[in-house]
């Protein structure tokens, strides 16, 4: 009876690390680009794995491309007036640490879940 136990909280642990983390709403980040730091605005929808929404800045709104969550990783692409930009990052609480590449310069930030 005791194996019983260890297996079913060994299953029970594992499959807690197969869900997606949930960031569904609006995150906000101050991002780098061309030398300036941009007001950047995410809106997302998470629905099991798979990452939809929005990127916005003052200038333009984007929608999102080949999103998904897995665990705490989050990945998607949004196509601008200047070609593909791609955003990788960790979700760690209130907070998502991103890299964004694409264009000329790698950019790093944090953004933050609004009204934390």
């Amino acid at each position: 009876m005791a194996s019983f136990i260890r297996i079913a909280a060994i299953l029970a642990a594992g499959a807690l690390c197969a869900f997606a983390a949930d960031i569904s709403g609006k995150w906000t980040g101050q991002v780098q680009r061309g030398g300036n730091t941009v007001e950047t605005t995410f809106e997302f929808k998470v629905s099991g794995e798979t990452l939809t929404g929005t990127v916005s800045d003052s200038n333009n709104t984007m929608k999102i491309e080949d999103g998904k969550v897995s665990g705490d990783a989050v990945s998607f692409s949004v196509e601008t007036q200047r070609g593909k930009r791609t955003f990788k990052g960790n979700v760690a609480g209130s907070e998502i640490k991103f890299r964004r590449e694409g264009g000329q310069n790698v950019s790093e930030f944090t953004a933050k879940r609004a009204g934390s």
